[in-house]
């Protein structure tokens, strides 16, 4: 899923300032939203719902202050380890899943997902529902696509926002979101909305932001469709023989986990043969070290591609759900 939320993010990102008017992509602003609105128009979504949705909306500098933050430096796996999979956040997790624990098994069986990634993805996303951002996000897209600098994947977003509202899924001041437009608990961007959301409770409405049926069934479906299977492990942190070579290692390098075996990893025995795996060293070869299973990895990979956020995903899950 593309443009997640920067507070899991690997960098610690400080501001640069950045005027609306240096980044601009060069059109009036009042000109560009009715160009945005004749476009809309012209993919069938109602006059009465642009009017809504733009009613009160400006261009937000703060948003492209966000946007246009720097890495200054990165965090160490053991700095994000530390600092994503607290002590804090799981037992957060373990009172919310305990909350809502019959409802996300009736998800998990539809679905043949286990409840541990969407227990992970929902802690690392909005904090198990606690903070699913405060931005108004068709400003936010708005603001993003008359930037420029992103053009047109921001306008297509901004596209596939006004479609969410013009269905009723969502009203226009309840659509909120991060600074670059993912929304709800599981932090949607559009285009994901409009391709993974589901009605769990089949009242018509998706609702990511205050519905659990629909929060759980949304982030399961989206898993699924990404080749999540409840029949294998996302992975695991495991102990390697004296002398094992990580040359080779990497989530890209994909063996059976009898390869991984017979090169020093110790491997569990509940896993066959010939299942497909990789050997993850986040902070190198003296600190954990991960066997990531396949396809459940890559499918949690598609959601965020980052090493960090997947392997925090896998630990806050079974944390949470043990």
């Amino acid at each position: 899923m593309l443009t997640r939320r920067t507070a899991f993010a690997l960098p610690i990102l400080l501001a640069t300032p950045a005027t609306a008017a240096t980044y601009a992509n060069g059109g009036d602003w009042n000109g560009f939203i009715a160009g945005v609105k004749a476009d809309a128009r012209k993919l069938g979504i109602r006059p009465a719902t642009l009017d809504r949705a733009f009613a009160h909306i400006k261009l937000n500098q703060r948003v492209i202050d966000l946007d246009h933050r720097q890495p200054e430096f990165t965090l160490t796996w053991a700095q994000y380890r530390d600092r994503i999979v607290s002590k804090e956040r799981i037992a957060r997790g373990r009172e919310a899943y305990a909350r809502h624990r019959e409802l996300l098994a009736k998800v998990c069986a539809h679905y043949h997902v286990p409840p541990n990634p969407i227990v992970g993805i929902w802690g690392l996303e909005s904090d198990f529902g606690r903070d699913s951002g405060g931005f108004n996000v068709i400003e936010a897209l708005a603001t993003l696509a008359w930037e420029g600098r992103r053009a047109a994947f921001f306008r297509g977003e901004l596209m596939d926002a006004l479609k969410i509202l013009d269905a009723g899924d969502i009203a226009p001041e309840k659509m909120l979101g991060s600074y670059a437009g993912a929304m709800g608990q599981g932090q949607f961007m559009p285009d994901s909305f409009l391709k993974y959301a589901v009605s769990w409770d089949g009242h018509g409405k998706r609702d990511l932001w205050g519905n659990y049926g629909d929060v759980f069934a949304s982030i399961t479906n989206y898993l699924a469709k990404s080749g999540y299977t409840d029949r294998l492990p996302w992975g695991m942190k495991v102990t390697v023989k004296p002398g094992f070579d990580a040359e080779g290692t990497g989530h890209d390098t994909r063996k059976p986990v009898s390869e991984w075996a017979r090169r020093g990893v110790e491997v569990p025995r509940s896993l066959a043969p010939d299942v497909q795996a990789a050997v993850i060293l986040p902070g190198g070869r003296d600190s954990d070290i991960f066997l990531v299973v396949q396809p459940n990895h890559l499918a949690v990979r598609r959601y965020n591609p980052s090493d960090f956020y997947v392997l925090s995903v896998g630990l806050i899950g079974d944390a949470v759900t043990a």
